[in-house]
């Protein structure tokens, strides 16, 4: 499925906001979500092309977001159009009572994956307090444990941001236990609502990073960090420690992705990591609820719009993409940096404190040594 990526040629994963109608109001949503639909959303006709211009393009994943998926009716329709043309797909619906057992159900009988809840605290009043709905958090459990039921792999997105970093532990010890297939952990993009979070430091990612990693070396989880793509310098540089091999010995022109980041496939049939360093509009592609394309949710400018041309030639061919796949371009930090391929820094948090997508990832605390070589795919 994954040999051979160009990804100047098609992403590995594209996501799609189906929906922006939400009825939480989750106080770090990028997309400042409203519980209605909006008039200009896709229509079914317009959903189901773009579900085959995916296919067309010869991306493997396609993820149905939102706001809150579910509000989209067509939703069944839309994963059995994708799953014929040979799809994997996933689902990301938002915790309300619309989750039921027969709404879990149905999205297994329609060929569904993959479905994700979201967990940003290991208890229930911190959880519910960040989804600014009571409830919650009990939902949530009850939701993953129906679907595992229902035989659908169940992945968790958690938020790690400064609200919960004194609980990470405790976090991570809930997910440990849930006996998940994939655990997605999102670093924190001052955009939407989350402009008003206050942002970590960059040794605090670190810090972080110390205990996502220590994680991965205990379960057979997939775990994929979205939006601190400096998490694969981290694992890199663990595995130069393991093997014992000093840094300035590299040979950087003949290295890649540690093997655990770039898996196919995950456990019990789960989607995997793509093959080499994924970064906005390199290898992932967003698009919006009105057909914009992005690089990604957390990078909101437009780089075309599905209504006006197909998904494959705004791919290959806008700008704005070429550029954020052209690691040269890089400033900064991120532009010396022997890493700068298979991480590249958050393009997204980038943008939203420089106003620059290619400035250096000021929550990275690395410090590279000017001339240093790239590290490729």
């Amino acid at each position: 499925m994954t040999h051979g990526f160009d990804f100047s040629e098609r992403p590995f994963l594209v996501i799609w906001e189906t929906t922006r109608a939400c009825d939480l109001a989750c106080v770090h949503c990028r997309a400042s979500a409203d519980p209605n639909p909006a008039p200009d959303e896709l229509t079914s006709e317009e959903a189901l092309r773009l579900v085959r211009e995916v296919r067309e393009m010869g991306t493997p994943i396609i993820v149905f977001s939102g706001g809150d998926c579910l509000k989209r009716t067509d939703l069944p329709d839309l994963i059995r159009e994708a799953k014929s043309l040979g799809l994997r797909t996933g689902a990301i619906p938002a915790v309300t009572p619309a989750v039921t057992y027969e709404k879990i159900s149905a999205l297994k009988a329609s060929g569904l994956d993959q479905i994700a809840f979201s967990l940003d605290a290991a208890k229930a009043e911190d959880h519910d307090a960040f989804r600014r709905t009571s409830g919650v958090f009990d939902h949530t459990l009850e939701c993953v444990r129906q679907a595992k039921e229902c035989g659908l792999a169940v992945q968790i997105n958690s938020l790690v941001n400064v609200h919960n970093t004194a609980q990470l532990d405790e976090l991570i010890h809930l997910i440990e236990k849930l006996d998940i297939v994939f655990w997605e952990v999102f670093f924190l993009v001052p955009v939407g609502r989350g402009k008003e979070l206050p942002l970590m430091s960059a040794e605090r990612f670190e810090a972080a990073f110390e205990k996502i990693y220590a994680l991965s070396q205990r379960v057979q989880t997939v775990i994929k960090i979205t939006e601190a793509p400096h998490y694969r310098r981290f694992c890199f540089e663990k595995e130069l420690a393991r093997q014992g091999i000093r840094s300035d010995r590299v040979e950087w022109d003949k290295v890649s992705l540690p093997a655990s980041l770039k898996r196919d496939a995950g456990p019990r049939g789960s989607i995997g990591h793509a093959p080499q360093g994924v970064n906005a509009g390199k290898g992932f592609i967003f698009i919006s609820y009105r057909g914009e394309v992005m690089p990604s949710g957390f990078l909101p400018l437009a780089a075309g719009n599905v209504r006006e041309n197909s998904l494959k030639e705004i791919y290959r061919n806008s700008p704005l993409l070429k550029e954020l796949r052209d690691a040269s371009l890089l400033k900064g930090r991120c532009g010396i940096c022997p890493y700068r391929e298979i991480c590249g820094g958050s393009r997204s948090r980038a943008y939203a404190l420089t106003g620059d997508y290619l400035e250096e990832d000021p929550c990275c605390a690395y410090q590279p040594v000017l001339g240093s070589r790239s590290v490729v795919r």
